[in-house]
């Protein structure tokens, strides 16, 4: 019989008919799985906020040769007694240090939502990749490429550029990565960071905020650990020859050393 199936062709009853029945099972099967899985991860909680977060950055200005002044205000409830919105909605605040003090109330500021954002916006500070505008109570400047320019001291106006500096350790200032794009995004993922934003000259030194120095200190003023320590802003890098004096008026010139044209 073996010999007399030689060269013969096998062939099964019922033609193709139970080969694509199987085929449109399997791409069934996967279609409903990936669904699945899609389901789920839309349903999921959103990270929640850990009680042991309590992360402390480093955090600067820096316009054409010099760093502005701290942010200020606790957002806590001050004179008024009354917290801010967004300050409860985070807990993301400063304490006129130039210090981010990174105390996650909720998930609108913790795991994939932990970002430079949640900081700039208690405080209304207006990022863009190509503009910085600071809300009326923090000086209101505008910085904006192609509009604001840093004069030097022979007159002479250069353009300047908005970027952002990041360390994952403050105290390792020679390793930092700059963000020319999507820095409000940045994103808070441990204790000990730096984040300085930058406008000024692309030749200009990228260091620290001045903060950096003394971070593990000033951290611990809110555990109680410590007597407040404030560390003056304007003690950064320069530019050859440039001069810059915060002045608070974001529609004209800005500042000494800085000027904006319209057009």
């Amino acid at each position: 019989m073996a010999q007399k199936g030689k060269g013969k062709k096998v062939r099964f009853q019922g033609g193709t008919v139970f080969p694509i029945t199987i085929l449109v099972v399997a791409v069934l099967g996967i279609a409903l799985i990936a669904y699945s899985r899609t389901s789920t991860q839309a349903l999921a909680v959103p990270p929640q906020a850990s009680n042991s977060d309590h992360w402390h950055i480093a955090f600067g200005i820096f316009v054409c040769d010099d760093w502005l002044p701290n942010i200020t205000g606790t957002k806590e409830g001050g004179t008024t007694g009354v917290p801010d919105p967004e300050f409860l909605a985070t807990g993301v605040h400063s304490h006129d240090d130039g210090v981010i003090h990174y105390h996650p109330y909720t998930a609108a500021a913790s795991g994939q939502n932990a970002k430079l954002q949640r900081y700039l916006d208690v405080y209304d500070i207006e990022l863009s990749d190509t503009k910085l505008q600071m809300p009326e109570d923090q000086g209101g400047q505008v910085f904006e490429e192609g509009e604001t320019k840093c004069t030097l001291e022979d007159g002479k106006e250069v353009d300047a550029e908005l970027r952002l500096a990041v360390w994952d350790d403050a105290k390792n200032p020679g390793d930092y990565r700059i963000l020319t794009a999507g820095m409000k995004n940045a994103r808070i993922d441990r204790n000990g960071m730096a984040m300085a934003i930058f406008f000024a000259p692309t030749d200009v030194e990228i260091v620290e905020p001045p903060t950096a120095a003394q971070l593990d200190a000033l951290g611990a003023v809110d555990t109680g650990s410590a007597p407040p320590t404030t560390v003056a802003a304007g003690t950064g890098s320069t530019v050859a020859g440039s001069t810059v004096t915060t002045t608070g008026e974001p529609s004209a010139t800005t500042a000494s050393g800085v000027t904006t044209t319209s057009g």
